[in-house]
Protein backbone atom coordinates (compact mmCIF):
# COMPACT_ATOMS: atom_id res chain seq x y z
CA UNK A 1 0.00 0.00 0.00
CA UNK A 2 1.70 3.16 -1.40
CA UNK A 3 1.27 6.85 -0.87
CA UNK A 4 0.13 8.91 -3.24
CA UNK A 5 3.49 11.49 -3.39
CA UNK A 6 0.76 14.48 -3.88
CA UNK A 7 -0.42 14.05 -0.66
CA UNK A 8 2.29 14.26 0.97
CA UNK A 9 3.45 17.64 2.76
CA UNK A 10 6.52 19.52 1.99
CA UNK A 11 7.56 18.53 5.45
CA UNK A 12 6.74 14.96 5.21
CA UNK A 13 4.70 14.78 8.21
CA UNK A 14 2.21 11.66 7.24
CA UNK A 15 -1.47 11.55 6.40
CA UNK A 16 -3.64 9.23 8.13
CA UNK A 17 -5.87 6.66 6.75
CA UNK A 18 -9.06 7.64 4.77
CA UNK A 19 -12.05 6.84 6.51
CA UNK A 20 -14.08 4.06 4.79
CA UNK A 21 -10.67 2.43 3.59
CA UNK A 22 -8.85 -0.78 4.54
CA UNK A 23 -6.61 -0.89 7.96
CA UNK A 24 -3.61 -3.24 6.81
CA UNK A 25 -2.93 -6.14 8.97
CA UNK A 26 -0.36 -6.34 11.80
CA UNK A 27 0.73 -8.45 14.23
CA UNK A 28 3.33 -7.12 17.07
CA UNK A 29 4.57 -7.85 20.34
CA UNK A 30 3.31 -6.42 23.29
CA UNK A 31 4.64 -5.40 26.49
CA UNK A 32 5.09 -9.12 27.84
CA UNK A 33 6.49 -10.45 24.54
CA UNK A 34 2.62 -11.83 23.29
CA UNK A 35 2.31 -11.19 19.56
CA UNK A 36 -1.05 -9.33 18.82
CA UNK A 37 -2.80 -9.58 15.44
CA UNK A 38 -5.50 -7.67 14.24
CA UNK A 39 -7.49 -10.48 13.61
CA UNK A 40 -7.22 -11.57 17.49
CA UNK A 41 -8.80 -8.56 18.27
CA UNK A 42 -12.89 -9.18 18.80
CA UNK A 43 -15.76 -6.51 17.61
CA UNK A 44 -14.05 -3.23 16.69
CA UNK A 45 -11.03 -1.80 18.00
CA UNK A 46 -9.18 1.53 18.05
CA UNK A 47 -5.27 1.53 17.29
CA UNK A 48 -3.51 4.56 19.29
CA UNK A 49 0.09 5.04 17.30
CA UNK A 50 2.05 7.55 19.72
CA UNK A 51 5.93 8.77 20.11
CA UNK A 52 7.33 7.29 22.88
CA UNK A 53 6.90 6.07 25.78
CA UNK A 54 7.52 7.87 28.94
CA UNK A 55 7.79 11.48 27.09
CA UNK A 56 5.40 13.72 29.06
CA UNK A 57 2.49 14.24 26.35
CA UNK A 58 2.46 10.67 25.88
CA UNK A 59 2.61 9.76 29.35
CA UNK A 60 -0.31 11.63 30.12
CA UNK A 61 -2.29 10.57 27.37
CA UNK A 62 -2.05 7.02 27.59
CA UNK A 63 -2.89 8.15 31.23
CA UNK A 64 -6.15 9.35 30.32
CA UNK A 65 -6.67 6.67 28.27
CA UNK A 66 -6.39 4.48 31.09
CA UNK A 67 -8.82 5.92 33.12
CA UNK A 68 -11.50 5.82 30.41
CA UNK A 69 -11.18 2.41 29.45
CA UNK A 70 -15.11 2.09 29.93
CA UNK A 71 -15.28 4.01 27.38
CA UNK A 72 -14.11 1.65 25.00
CA UNK A 73 -15.38 -1.54 27.45
CA UNK A 74 -18.98 -0.55 26.79
CA UNK A 75 -18.61 0.40 23.10
CA UNK A 76 -17.08 -3.12 22.71
CA UNK A 77 -14.32 -2.05 21.25
CA UNK A 78 -10.44 -3.14 21.88
CA UNK A 79 -7.87 -0.34 22.80
CA UNK A 80 -4.24 -0.98 21.93
CA UNK A 81 -1.52 1.43 21.46
CA UNK A 82 1.05 1.34 19.07
CA UNK A 83 4.96 3.00 19.33
CA UNK A 84 8.52 2.03 17.96
CA UNK A 85 9.66 1.67 21.35
CA UNK A 86 10.85 -2.23 22.71
CA UNK A 87 8.99 -4.21 24.21
CA UNK A 88 11.14 -3.87 27.23
CA UNK A 89 10.73 -0.54 27.06
CA UNK A 90 6.90 -0.67 26.81
CA UNK A 91 7.33 -3.42 29.68
CA UNK A 92 8.15 -0.73 32.04
CA UNK A 93 6.09 1.97 31.25
CA UNK A 94 2.71 -0.11 31.31
CA UNK A 95 4.48 -0.93 34.74
CA UNK A 96 4.92 2.62 35.91
CA UNK A 97 2.06 3.53 34.63
CA UNK A 98 -0.55 1.02 35.79
CA UNK A 99 -1.43 0.42 32.07
CA UNK A 100 -3.44 -2.98 31.32
CA UNK A 101 -4.18 -2.75 27.89
CA UNK A 102 -2.04 -3.80 25.06
CA UNK A 103 1.11 -1.67 24.08
CA UNK A 104 2.47 -2.89 20.82
CA UNK A 105 6.62 -2.26 19.97
CA UNK A 106 6.97 -1.85 15.93
CA UNK A 107 10.40 -1.72 16.67
CA UNK A 108 11.90 -3.84 14.14
CA UNK A 109 12.11 -3.30 11.27
CA UNK A 110 11.86 -0.08 12.83
CA UNK A 111 8.39 1.53 11.97
CA UNK A 112 6.97 -1.03 9.44
CA UNK A 113 3.36 -1.74 10.62
CA UNK A 114 3.19 2.36 11.55
CA UNK A 115 4.00 3.35 7.83
CA UNK A 116 1.81 0.97 6.86
CA UNK A 117 -1.05 2.84 9.10
CA UNK A 118 0.44 5.74 7.41
CA UNK A 119 0.97 7.45 10.54
CA UNK A 120 4.73 7.52 10.49
CA UNK A 121 7.05 10.83 10.68
CA UNK A 122 10.05 9.81 8.24
CA UNK A 123 11.68 12.88 9.19
CA UNK A 124 11.87 12.24 12.92
CA UNK A 125 11.61 8.30 12.43
CA UNK A 126 8.34 8.04 14.92
CA UNK A 127 4.40 7.78 15.29
CA UNK A 128 2.76 10.49 14.75
CA UNK A 129 -0.03 10.97 17.19
CA UNK A 130 -3.32 9.30 14.96
CA UNK A 131 -5.54 6.56 15.96
CA UNK A 132 -8.02 4.53 14.07
CA UNK A 133 -11.53 3.34 15.38
CA UNK A 134 -12.02 0.49 13.23
CA UNK A 135 -15.17 -1.63 12.70
CA UNK A 136 -15.35 -5.73 13.20
CA UNK A 137 -14.04 -6.20 9.76
CA UNK A 138 -11.18 -3.65 9.95
CA UNK A 139 -12.69 -0.70 7.75
CA UNK A 140 -11.32 2.58 9.66
CA UNK A 141 -14.94 4.07 11.20
CA UNK A 142 -13.02 7.26 12.77
CA UNK A 143 -9.52 9.07 12.94
CA UNK A 144 -8.63 11.20 15.77
CA UNK A 145 -5.37 12.69 15.24
CA UNK A 146 -3.56 16.04 16.72
CA UNK A 147 -0.15 17.70 16.03
CA UNK A 148 3.23 17.32 17.81
CA UNK A 149 3.25 17.88 21.13
CA UNK A 150 -0.43 17.99 21.88
CA UNK A 151 -2.47 14.98 23.44
CA UNK A 152 -5.72 13.62 21.41
CA UNK A 153 -8.77 14.72 24.08
CA UNK A 154 -11.11 12.15 25.46
CA UNK A 155 -14.15 13.75 24.64
CA UNK A 156 -12.62 13.12 20.39
CA UNK A 157 -12.33 9.17 21.33
CA UNK A 158 -15.97 9.27 23.05
CA UNK A 159 -16.88 10.97 19.62
CA UNK A 160 -15.43 8.85 17.25
CA UNK A 161 -16.68 5.53 19.27
CA UNK A 162 -19.92 6.73 19.54
CA UNK A 163 -19.91 7.41 15.61
CA UNK A 164 -19.28 3.98 14.85
CA UNK A 165 -20.68 1.93 17.81
CA UNK A 166 -23.66 1.33 15.98
CA UNK A 167 -21.58 -0.62 12.69
CA UNK A 168 -20.01 -2.96 15.24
Amino acid sequence: MGRDPARQPAEAVALPLEVGSAAPSFALANQFGETVANTSLVGGSVVVFFPFAFSRVCTDELGQLRDNLELFDAAGVSLVAVSVDHKYTLRAFADANDISFDLLADFWPHGSVTRAFDAFDEVHGYAERVSYVLDGSGTVRAVVSSPHGQGRPIADYARAVGSVEAAL
